[in-house]
């Protein structure tokens, strides 16, 4: 297992740990999770293990794009990927502001699912972010279509732009200060 990159205790749910991602060797993991009929806006439903290591490792080899693998008490449990909004995903899309962080999250199908866990989830995944002094903002783009995460996203604090039209989908752009997600946090008591 790589070096742990970020650590947040949880209260409830204990301890939320960020490490590298190895597209090659993680590929099966994650192929399982972004497969899955839960994750159906990740939009790699069809994908097979190749085509996702090829994917990651694609992220990997990107100078403004990486991907980490999240873990619950030590076990693999989420996804992240950040980028630069204003090179990747969102080029020329928004009205950029230096600082601005791209985040993409997906929590592991559970057949018993925790009630709490992706909240628990998104806030390790944003105090991850935060904890680098530059990002000063999260910048968001799911499908508009994906009540669920609206909600997450929220419950941490960001607020919703404006729905802007990606080739790939119709998302809701949205963004989320420090100040507004350490707010949300200190309101939620996580």
């Amino acid at each position: 297992m790589s070096d742990v990159l970020f650590h947040r205790e949880d209260p409830r749910l204990g301890g939320f740990s960020v490490v590298s991602l190895d597209p090659d060797a993680d590929a099966p993991l994650l192929h399982s999770w972004v497969t899955h009929p839960k994750a159906v806006y990740w939009m790699m439903q069809d994908a097979d293990e190749r085509q996702v290591a090829d994917e990651y490792r694609r992220i990997a080899e990107h100078p403004h794009h990486d991907a980490f693998l999240g873990l619950h008490r030590g076990s693999p449990a989420f996804l992240v990927e950040r980028y630069d909004p204003a090179r990747v995903e969102l080029a020329g899309l928004y009205d950029h502001r230096p600082g601005d962080v791209g985040m993409h999250f997906l929590t592991a199908p559970s057949d018993t699912p925790v009630h709490g866990f992706t909240l628990a989830v998104i806030t390790t995944v944003m105090a991850m972010l935060f904890d680098d002094p530059a990002a000063r903002r999260v910048v968001v783009e799911p499908d508009a279509r994906n009540t669920a995460v609206h909600a997450l996203n929220a419950a941490v604090g960001f607020e919703v732009v404006g729905t802007i039209a990606k080739p790939e989908k119709e998302a809701l752009l949205s963004v989320c200060t420090r100040e507004r997600f350490e707010a949300a946090v200190r309101g939620a008591a996580l």
